[in-house]
């Protein structure tokens, strides 16, 4: 069976800045993938380079067979990629209904997410729905942002630093509902700096550093010496 998403020799610049290094990473149907490292490593260039948003200099995106390499930012949407931003980005003259509503400008068909199921996964945003979007927690509004990318009926979610700024009982809440984004039909990719809640929620993690992959594999195949030595360079002489 072909991968749902394949990235292959994936090399990008920002202006005469090489930020990636012809990055390879296989994404399954059903699969979390979890991409760790330090700030700078790469880590949202390769986001933004699968979403049309960086320059792509070399190599190749492929979603269920398809060469989206080239396709234009705003229409990668409509292809089934949706993205969790980094910080969240809520508009903030909308309410929190209104935030997830215009997720579906770009639906794919009738898809399994609606309204009424992004509000059953996380029932605060029902209770909240006429609020600003920002006038929720952190965590609230991190709720907001995946319901909000959930509601175009994504094959891959693509989620940048979830976990940024939060308490650890809301990250917790967060990543549980991962089993039933999965359960649903979409395959995710997790960009995390905490390596232990990626550890937990992935079925294989990428550590990058300086735009390469430096160390790919499961969770239970990566000794914790082999991830810090991936994650910040050391090599054992």
């Amino acid at each position: 069976m072909s991968a749902l998403l394949q990235i292959a020799g994936l090399t990008a610049h920002y202006g005469d800045f090489q930020a990636l290094f012809g990055v390879d990473l296989t994404l399954d149907q059903g699969q979390t993938v979890a991409i760790i490292g330090a700030n700078g490593a790469g880590k949202t260039t390769l986001m933004r380079a699968i979403t049309g948003v960086a320059k792509v200099t070399a190599g190749s995106v492929t979603l269920a067979g398809k060469d989206i390499t080239r396709i234009p930012a705003p229409d990668i949407l409509t292809h089934g990629i949706s993205m969790v931003p980094e910080g969240r980005k809520l508009f903030p003259s909308l309410t929190v209904e209104e935030n997830l509503l215009i997720g579906a400008h770009a639906r794919r068909g009738n898809g399994f997410w609606t309204l009424e199921r992004i509000q059953t996964l996380f029932p605060i945003l029902k209770e909240r729905r006429h609020s600003p979007g920002t006038a929720l927690s952190g965590g609230q509004q991190q709720m907001v942002a995946i319901g909000r990318a959930l509601m175009s009926n994504p094959q891959v979610l693509l989620c940048d630093e979830l976990s940024l700024g939060l308490a650890p009982v809301v990250i917790k809440e967060i990543y549980g509902a991962f089993p039933q984004i999965k359960d649903s039909g979409t395959s995710i990719i997790v960009v995390e700096q905490d390596i232990s809640q990626a550890l937990r929620v992935a079925d294989h993690v990428h550590c990058m550093m300086e735009g390469r992959i430096t160390l790919s594999g499961r969770p239970t195949e990566l000794s914790r010496d082999a991830i810090h030595d991936a994650y910040f360079g050391v090599n054992h002489a």
